[in-house]
């Protein structure tokens, strides 16, 4: 307890009381009450203002009083002496005894009494006989009368000294006797002194004394009047009550807060020290003016407290308490030198606040867990984000155990070994099965009977566990012998699904886990366990859909001379598109290249690209326009949409892009049209790269405007590359700067193959595109005149027999006597055909690429059709022998008429 010079140790404290209320204007009390209320209301500084003025003026009076009464005192005491020695003188001078003796003793007597009294300055020298009867006076009239005095003690040979008021004022008159020789008493004298006479001086002395002592009550109530007002300034205008209420509730709540306080003056020494401070510092009884390094505290602390610094929530081991310490200065504002330092005890404090760290840290870790597990839609990796955010945070090591039917995206069966799916640790040389390692757990383990029971197993002890040590003896001791001392085993479960294990080793730590930690480990693992389950969900139906895919998507290209062909097709990081690319040999050894683009991703997307490379195939075989193509997709795209509805739970289709390209190795040109597809790209021989002019017709389904084609002639040599739109755009980049890193690449793979312009052009993508990229190089080769032939036909049936033997020299030319007679056959049946049928002028053009081309042409527009003839028809059998001797025939229409073809293999 803080113990204060001149207090006490225990003191009662005094109860607040309610304030008074102020008198109001029409309130009135008596003047004893006013009074009472005014020194009530006066501050202490002006109580002992007050107070000190009073002491002041009561000392001035004391001294005056007591200068005064000295004055009289000495006043007296003068009148006294002199009166006694001037009687006693005159008694004894001579001849006064024998002028006693004579019959006139006045007429000697009272000559010398008057000279005596001037001389002596006594007031009156009276000699008298023994009888009391006057032979002097200072007033004649009064000679012979009897003497007003006491006379008896001189008489009898004494001295009479007496005051008495006599008619001249207060007096002192002394009465001593006369002798003769013998020593007998013949007469007496009294001599007198008024007061007055003889204090003079000392009344004109009196103002002075008055004077100095106003000027000392003038002083001492200046020094008082300073003294009160620094005292006021300290005491903040505060009463006697007041102050002695503020101390003691001070002094109670120092005693009763539960934080030290100490006070530290400039010197170093301990000024004050409350009970917690005491408790707290284990401070001896007589700390207080003792210096703090003298008080038994460690080094730290003592240094702190005496060095004045300041000091924000230190902590200080002081025995076996954590302390905070918070100190300040006391002299910031002209206060007096020193510290005042606060001590708080945060040993249970330290050790909530520990238990809240680590309720908030894995608060912080499920929150991560929800945020940073699941992040794709693969099995693999998301074991991987349960390992790696369990370490180092929850276990030294982490390890995730999935059915391989998981892993393919099915459900698990029971029974089967798992695979190690993801490990992460705090080191890499952990003796623990490694990824991929096909495990089978014996019964006795833990894992085996986690996958069992569905529940979670926790082995403090693994050293301890002989049914997990007998899983392999030879990997557990080496598992042990690295340092793992713990395991908890948790089961991944979705729904009733156990999908596998989760598996948290611990080495670093030697606590081995416990009851909350598993249940920490529990809510990571159901919570990983949701998105390992949606990411086997999304295997299965990614599988179903590329499955899918690639049974709609070319697996194969066919064979053609016109074009050298290289491709490449990506699926998106999301999943399986509806990009796709076609290449469809046409007659006359044409080729027709398409690349389209579905809306949207997932088996719906790939449904709808193979219905539409379906259509595709079926209208190219139409052998029509590629403007005419695109419109007959745009219907079909447009019913597709009508036919679909939300209810089945499948999403409409909301529109494809396409672009369609045709190829004559024979004219070299190229025939486009697009339907809101990104547009080609040309790269010359000389490896110039172009961006042909291609009309942008609008996205399949849309409906209602018309596509529009562009002829390109393209020399030998030249490169065709389609693509779709996720080779050039994506979240990141706009499709103008994709289009001029397309043409960079291009550029650089000036020259190159189809296979390695492929390449190169895909160097520039991520390892995972955002959408689907499918890209189709195709370099142009050119069917010279060598390979072809051709002849203009009159109108006239003699002129099937000459076409003939044209065709059967050509054929010999070429090497191929073989094909003559069919080649003949089929020609023969064609030209009568269109010479009988047709309009002329009729034309007739033989090709030799990688089979034999036989083409007829003629003005009208109206197809032949294949009909079987009866055993009694005479005619109808022309088309049906074509057809057998031909491996495909047809007819394609042009602006001109139509072409009636057939082709036959090459030996």
């Amino acid at each position: 307890m803080v113990r204060l010079p001149g207090r006490p140790e225990t003191r009662p404290l005094r109860p607040y009381g309610p304030p008074r209320a102020p008198l109001g204007p029409r309130q009135e009390g008596t003047g004893a009450d006013e009074g009472r209320r005014g020194v009530v209301r006066r501050s202490l500084a002006g109580q002992v203002f007050l107070l000190q003025v009073v002491i002041v003026l009561l000392l001035v009076v004391s001294a005056v009083v007591a200068q005064f009464l000295q004055v009289r005192h000495d006043i007296n005491r003068e009148a006294r002496n002199r009166s006694v020695a001037v009687a006693q003188s005159f008694a004894n001078a001579p001849g006064t005894a024998a002028a006693l003796r004579l019959p006139d003793p006045t007429a000697v007597l009272q000559p010398k009494a008057e000279a005596a009294r001037k001389a002596t300055g006594v007031d009156f020298i009276v000699v008298m006989n023994t009888d009391g009867i006057r032979y002097t006076h200072p007033k004649p009239d009064r000679i012979g009368k009897k003497f007003v005095g006491t006379i008896g003690p001189a008489l009898a040979g004494g001295t009479v000294v007496e005051e008495v008021n006599g008619t001249i004022g207060p007096l002192v008159q002394a009465v001593v006797p006369v002798k003769d020789a013998s020593g007998k008493v013949v007469g007496l004298v009294s001599t007198g002194i008024t007061l007055a006479h003889v204090g003079g001086a000392a009344d004109r002395q009196l103002p002075l004394l008055i004077a100095a002592a106003a000027a000392a009550l003038a002083l001492a109530t200046g020094g008082t009047a300073l003294v009160s007002r620094r005292l006021l300034r300290q005491t903040h205008g505060l009463g006697p009550s007041e102050m002695t209420r503020m101390y003691e509730h001070h002094d109670a709540v120092l005693h009763a807060v539960r934080e030290g306080v100490l006070i530290v003056g400039g010197d170093g020494r301990l000024l004050l020290a409350n009970d917690e401070a005491h408790r707290l510092l284990d401070l001896p009884e007589d700390a207080e003016q003792r210096h703090v390094r003298e008080l038994g505290l460690d080094e730290e602390t003592a240094a702190l407290l005496d060095s004045g610094r300041v000091a924000t929530d230190e902590v200080h081991l002081v025995k076996d308490r954590l302390l905070a310490v918070n100190q300040r200065p006391t002299d910031l504002r002209g206060g007096p030198a020193g510290s005042v330092t606060t001590l708080r005890d945060s040993t249970e404090l330290r050790a909530l606040s520990g238990r809240a760290e680590v309720a908030r840290e894995r608060l912080n870790m499920l929150y991560d867990a929800g945020v940073g597990i699941g992040t794709s839609l693969d099995v693999t990796r998301t074991a991987g984000e349960l390992a790696q955010l369990a370490v180092p945070r929850f276990a030294d090591f982490a390890t995730v155990d999935l059915f391989d039917a998981v892993l393919n995206g099915e459900e698990p069966k029971p029974g089967t070994a798992l695979r190690r799916a993801a490990c992460s640790g705090i080191e890499e040389d952990a003796p623990l099965y490694p990824v991929g390692e096909r495990i089978r757990f014996v019964a006795t383990s833990p894992q085996a009977r986690s996958l069992t029971t569905g529940q979670s197993v926790v082995e403090p002890v693994l050293g301890e566990a002989p049914g997990w040590r007998a899983q392999d003896l030879e990997r557990t001791g080496q598992v042990v012998a690295y340092g793992i001392h713990s395991l908890i085993t948790v089961p991944l479960r979705a729904g009733n699904l156990v999908l596998g294990l989760a598996n948290f080793w611990r080495s670093k730590k030697p606590q081995p886990f416990d009851a909350e930690e598993l249940e920490l480990a529990e809510e990571l693992v159901a919570r990983a366990a949701v998105s390992i389950d949606n990411a086997r969900r999304y295997t299965r139906e990614h599988s179903m859909a590329v499955t899918l895919q690639r049974s709609l998507l070319p697996r194969s290209l066919p064979e053609q001379g016109a074009l050298e062909i290289a491709y490449r097709y990506l699926p998106a990081q999301a999943g399986v598109g509806g990009d796709w690319f076609d290449v469809l040999p046409l007659s006359g050894a044409r080729v027709a290249l398409v690349v389209g683009d579905v809306v949207g991703h997932g088996l719906h997307a790939a449904a709808t690209m193979g219905r539409l490379r379906t259509a595709v195939h079926n209208f190219s075989s139409l052998d029509l326009p590629p403007d005419e193509l695109l419109g007959l997709l745009d219907e079909l795209v447009g019913r597709i949409d009508q036919d679909e509805t939300p209810s089945d739970g499948a999403a409409a289709v909301t529109g494809a892009t396409c672009l369609y390209a045709v190829y004559d190795p024979v004219s070299r040109r190229c025939t486009v049209a697009r339907a809101g597809h990104p547009p080609p790209v040309l790269v010359r021989p000389d490896g110039t790269v172009e961006f042909p002019e291609v009309p942008a017709g609008p996205p399949l389904g849309l409906g209602g405007l018309p596509f529009e084609t562009a002829d390109l002639e393209l020399a030998e040599g030249s490169r065709l590359v389609l693509y779709t739109d996720g080779l050039v755009e994506d979240r990141d980049r706009d499709i103008d700067d994709g289009l001029a890193l397309l043409s960079e690449a291009l550029g650089r793979a000036a020259g190159a193959s189809p296979e390695e312009t492929c390449r190169a052009v895909l160097d520039v993508l991520p390892d995972r595109p955002g959408d689907d990229v499918a890209l189709l190089v195709a370099r142009t080769h050119v069917l010279g005149p060598d390979r072809v032939a051709e002849w203009q036909v009159p109108p006239e049936p003699a002129a099937v027999s000459r076409i003939r033997a044209s065709v059967i020299r050509q054929l010999t030319d070429w090497g191929l006597e073989e094909q003559s007679f069919t080649t003949e056959l089929i020609l023969s049946e064609l030209v009568t055909n269109a010479i009988r049928y047709g309009r002329a002028p009729i034309g007739v053009r033989l090709l030799r690429d990688r089979t034999l081309i036989c083409e007829v042409s003629d003005r009208s527009t109206t197809s032949p059709h294949l009909r079987y003839a009866a055993s009694t028809d005479e005619g109808g059998r022309g088309l049906f022998l074509v057809a057998q001797l031909a491996d495909r025939w047809g007819t394609r229409y042009t602006p001109n008429g139509k072409i009636i073809w057939a082709e036959q293999p090459l030996p």
